[in-house]
């Protein structure tokens, strides 16, 4: 999915849309309820493609005969999809609903630690309550999707594999084939019948916050390991293990061109040929099909600014009709929301675009009244919504729904299955064998594990940063106690070195008391995901190299170093690569963090176990400006490309001294300094604090100690863009930017302004200011209190504040360290976006209208 995913700004897509619209490149720009078909298109591009799995005659005769039965509130029911946390098996039953999913934040019942059996005992109950003929209406089976792209990794305890990134370094079709083998057994462990995987989109921009969601940049590569992962998750049409109770229904998605966005904007526009999205966004559709999937997502995304959840020409001449795909398509969460014309609650042209599954998440009551209503008027035709029923009867029938309760498969009587043993041991071995060896200075590589190893950084013992995105929550977590059974990358060195005789030193600044022999130091990326995960550079910690001053810290000590690079994507790490004497790209290697040790070190004979097999899915950029970087490309000049990899056994070539210096990349004096855009950009992280403690947001929710202090995303003009601040009781709440180098805003003054899109959520606030700090001893407030207790409980509102009204006659704001802070105290809560420093314009909230209050 994703199923928390986020999309262009409406002014921004209606911005395109009018665009298009001037240059009458769009002739349904007034026909806001109908699909979109708005290029010269050629349909001879696209393939015909074999479909192993063909309808019987006795799958047709059933499905003929369940729709003949149905009235059309069970068809528009069939065709809802609701989230688990906002519905209950009594609503499944009373309105027929056809699909539910649990989000990255949902958990049966709401419990973080629930088990597999809570999740197992949820879905029966669902089942139960579809399958309830007491009310006359037809026992149709509730199909359970959810967000399993790296195993399970949203349950507690739950095997976790290297994403799709690493598992691409792989190449490896047997190994993904079998990882989908047992995600499926896990899945089924907990009742949930539907996996919304693989990924199969070929990402082309490396600031694309779903990178590691894409095998490769190359589609030869996501066409191979799509079809492994199919046949894994589903079985092989060809004998009766298909969709048998070993496996589940997989998805391919996001249909189509989400890895080609402009910008590697998350659900932004894809702006290329019709051949191009043919030839390089297509194969892993084609691979999908070719091995019997049965469900296909909608992208979020746009082609030449047509959404493509409202886009009828690829989804239905194309998709169904052009390529065969006779199973269902799926929207993503709240995707038809976005179509112009559309809300969540009301989409009649995503229907007719061909979507038959509506992920509507919230809304699903008034979606089913709007649809039935839109059905009655003729907007919806009863042979598209039967379409649609027929499509989702057809899957639920191939999976087996209709026979067997959730608690019926074997897996789920089998108590240990979710992380067990046999599993974490392949997943191990994808770790081992997606590691890319990138440097070797003087074949420092392997290590005698009978020395005193030090391992240093952030990322030696955190489970959940080497996981990433999509491991128990969406955005990830730092919590170790997330991920019992899990491995840290430390442990399995530990384990190594202390089996041989030697010594291990834990210190994640890198301090010793005794000196080390080599330091192994593990950094990289927080977690992430969708949207939050988009970049504005691909050079690794811009602006706060904390990671660099490390290994150049140790480097000085004459202490040799290995970098273990924790990351979604290739990034800029030149200078990091120039301060390690062995680097290695580990991507985000799960749960099985001892597969690292595997391959570093020697056994105490000096005999090698596992070298380094990974091979680069992703060229690795020579520069911070090549966020674009595909042998397909003009231009193409990687430091490392495509299939790149060092290996013990072969002769290897010193790497030279890397240039670091691209500051003439850089511009001076932007006529904008963004802060928060849909995300905290880099090199900004967001905090909050209280009088004694204070936390970061590395995803999405943060909350101090106490509890008087919390911080979420929230929704603005797409999902999770904004942050919301509440406080509660308290004398002292704060969230504020942090962590990049001090900026210089003095050629903003005295014209320029900061704005940002604020709401007030409630009532009464106490007290309410923005603080940003200019130095030492310097604070400087602008109070909105006042302004606050105005506009509470109404709609999103700009603010924009001169700099000039901060400023005291000698401030010169050259050295701004903390950029943006709102303070507050007592109780209250607002939700704050799209933070950013403009050189000139105009203030919308004057010094003069909170006279007496500035400090």
């Amino acid at each position: 999915m994703g199923t928390e995913e986020l999309n262009l700004p409406e002014n921004k897509y209606l911005g395109l849309l009018a665009l298009f619209c001037a240059l009458s490149l769009i002739s349904s720009c007034n026909q806001e309820n109908k699909p979109t078909e708005t290029h010269i298109t050629d349909i001879s591009l696209w393939p015909q493609v074999s479909n192993p799995v063909q309808a019987s005659a006795a799958e047709t005769a059933k499905i003929e005969s369940l729709l003949a039965g149905m009235s059309l509130e069970e068809k528009v029911g069939q065709i809802m999809q609701a989230e688990i946390i906002h519905i209950t098996p009594e609503e499944i039953k009373k309105y027929h609903i056809g699909s539910v999913l649990n989000g990255g934040t949902s958990k049966p019942n709401q419990n973080p630690d629930a088990t597999a059996s809570e999740w197992l005992a949820m879905a029966d109950a669902f089942y139960d309550a579809s399958m309830d003929t007491t009310d006359g209406n037809a026992a149709i089976p509730v199909i359970w999707g959810t967000d399993a792209v790296h195993g399970h990794a949203l349950v507690k305890g739950a095997t976790i594999f290297p994403h799709n990134i690493g598992l691409g370094a792989t190449r490896n079709p047997e190994l993904v084939k079998q990882i989908g083998d047992i995600t499926a057994r896990e899945l089924h462990a907990t009742g949930i019948n539907w996996a919304f995987a693989p990924t199969v989109a070929v990402a082309q921009n490396d600031r694309w916050g779903r990178t590691y969601e894409s095998y490769s940049e190359d589609p030869d590569i996501v066409k191979q390991l799509a079809a492994a992962m199919v046949a894994g998750l589903q079985g092989n049409p060809a004998d009766s293990s298909f969709l048998d109770d070993q496996h589940v229904v997989a998805t391919a998605k996001h249909f189509i061109g989400d890895g080609g966005t402009l910008e590697g904007d998350d659900q932004g526009n894809t702006r290329i040929s019709e051949q191009e999205l043919v030839t390089i966004h297509n194969p892993g559709y084609v691979a999908s099909i070719q091995a019997g999937v049965q469900t296909i997502m909608a992208s979020f995304s746009s082609w030449n600014g047509d959404k493509l959840h409202g886009n009828h020409y690829l989804l239905t001449k194309v998709l169904k009709n052009r390529m065969g795909f006779d199973g269902l398509v799926v929207g993503d969460w709240n995707g038809h929301g976005q179509l112009r014309g559309c809300t969540n609650s009301s989409c009649a042209a995503a229907i007719n675009a061909g979507v038959d599954l509506i992920m509507v998440t919230r809304d699903w009551k008034a979606m089913i009244r709007n649809t039935l209503t839109q059905v009655r008027s003729g907007e919806i035709s009863e042979q598209r919504l039967d379409d649609a029923v027929r499509r989702i009867l057809r899957v639920k029938l191939r999976a087996g729904l209709f026979e067997h309760r959730p608690s019926d498969s074997a897996a789920a009587k089998n108590k240990t299955i979710v992380g067990h043993p046999q599993h974490r041991a392949v997943a191990r071995q994808a770790v081992r064998e997606s590691l890319v060896l990138l440097k070797n200075r003087n074949g420092i590589l392997p290590l005698d594990p009978r020395q005193t190893i030090l391992v240093a950084g952030d990322g030696a013992n955190d489970i959940g940063k080497q996981c990433g995105g999509w491991s128990m929550h969406w955005q990830g977590s730092h919590n170790n106690e997330d991920f019992p059974g899990a491995t840290s990358i430390y442990e399995g060195i530990r384990e190594t070195v202390n089996r041989a005789g030697g010594k291990t030193i834990l210190s994640v600044d890198g301090s010793y008391k005794q000196k080390p022999d080599v330091a192994i130091v593990v950094f990289g990326e927080d977690p992430y995901a969708e949207g939050l995960g988009d970049l504005n550079t691909i050079e690794f910690e811009a602006g706060r190299k904390k990671s660099l001053a490390l290994l150049k810290k140790l480097s000085a000590e004459n202490i040799p170093v290995i970098s273990i690079f924790l990351s979604g994507r290739p990034l800029w790490v030149n200078p990091e690569l120039n301060a390690s004497d062995a680097f290695v790209a580990a991507w985000l290697p799960g749960s099985e963090g001892a597969g690292v040790a595997d391959v570093l070190f020697t056994k105490t004979d000096g005999v090698v176990d596992y070298d380094f097999k990974g091979k680069l899915s992703f060229s690795w950029p020579k520069n911070p400006s090549q966020e674009i970087l595909n042998p397909h490309h003009s231009h193409y000049d990687p430091l490392f490309g495509l299939g790149y990899s060092l290996t013990y056994a072969s002769a290897q070539k010193e790497l030279d001294s890397l240039e670091e210096n691209f500051s003439n990349l850089t511009t001076a004096n932007p006529a904008e300094i963004p802060l928060y855009i849909g995300k905290a950009l880099e090199p900004w992280r967001v905090y909050i604090r209280n009088q004694q403690h204070r936390q970061i947001l590395s995803g999405a929710f943060a909350a101090t100690p106490d509890g008087d202090v919390l911080v979420s995303a929230t929704d603005k003009d797409i999902q999770g863009d904004a942050l919301t601040l509440a406080w509660n009781n308290t004398q002292h709440a704060l969230l504020y930017f942090t962590d990049g180098q001090p900026i210089d805003l003095s050629s903003y003054l005295p014209d320029g302004v900061i704005t940002f899109d604020l709401k007030v959520e409630s009532k009464n606030i106490d007290n309410l200011a923005l603080m940003m700090r200019c130095g030492e001893d310097c604070e400087r407030r602008f109070s909105l209190t006042q302004y606050a207790n105005t506009q509470a409980a109404k709609n999103w509102k700009t603010v924009a504040i001169k700099l000039s009204c901060l400023a005291r006659p000698s401030d010169r704001f050259g050295q701004i360290s903390l950029p943006f802070a709102l303070e507050g105290a007592g109780s209250g809560e607002v939700s704050l976006a799209n933070i950013k420093y403009v050189i000139k314009g105009q203030e919308n909230l004057t010094c003069q209208k909170t006279k007496g209050e500035q400090e």
